[in-house]
């Protein structure tokens, strides 16, 4: 192969010198290119990253054509992730009516002024938060100063599914009378099952591009 090289590198100073597919491939070993000769299949063929190659050296204007399409399509696929993204965030803010309703109904005393209300909520809030992210709101907050927002906005698409199941089980817990020490450690079980699940399900691919 080097010696082939070497010809083929002392000819290319010449201006008749023509590097063929045919000597390419036999003197260089090159593969990605193949011309063949016939009746009913003749022809150059070429692998698509030799082809766009070759095909953006002549024509600018098919590079800039590849580039826009590369663009278009990624840009596309980012609006995919970010629309699954916000339908599961949606699901989840949906659901937490239920969850609220259930609280409201069943563990806020009507006597209590609107800050104790409130504490209440987001102490449930945060049964659900250590059930599937093991944290706080106010823990994620001291770990993350800098960002936005809060942990929930940072979760990912298979948390915000299991978030969405555990508002409407814990929904029915409290209907049920148990204890939150009892539910935390319901929800904390499913939302490690339902997880392995979501993982381990050759689907997974369709719940993120939903």
């Amino acid at each position: 192969m080097g010696t082939g090289f070497s010809n083929i590198k002392n000819e290319s100073g010449s201006n008749g010198f023509v590097l063929s597919v045919k000597t390419w491939r036999e003197k260089l070993k090159g593969i990605g290119i193949i011309a063949t000769a016939g009746r009913y299949r003749s022809g150059t063929f070429a692998h698509q990253d030799i082809a766009f190659e070759f095909a953006s050296w002549i024509s600018p204007e098919f590079k800039l054509y590849l580039i826009k399409e590369f663009q278009r399509l990624k840009n596309e696929e980012n609006d995919r992730i970010s629309t699954g993204w916000d339908v599961k965030r949606t699901l989840t803010k949906m659901n937490y009516h239920i969850h609220t309703d259930a609280i409201k109904e069943n563990l806020v005393p009507a006597e209590l002024s609107s800050n104790e209300k409130n504490m209440i909520y987001a102490n449930e809030a945060d049964i659900l938060n250590m059930a599937i992210f093991g944290m706080t709101a106010s823990t994620w907050l001291k770990q993350n100063p800098k960002k936005e927002g809060n942990l929930r906005d940072y979760a990912s698409v298979e948390q915000l599914v299991i978030l969405a199941n555990l508002e409407s089980l814990n929904a029915e817990f409290i209907k049920s009378g148990l204890s939150q020490f009892i539910r935390l450690g319901k929800l904390n079980e499913i939302a490690i099952y339902q997880m392995k699940a979501i993982l381990g399900t050759k689907s997974l691919g369709s719940i993120k591009s939903l």
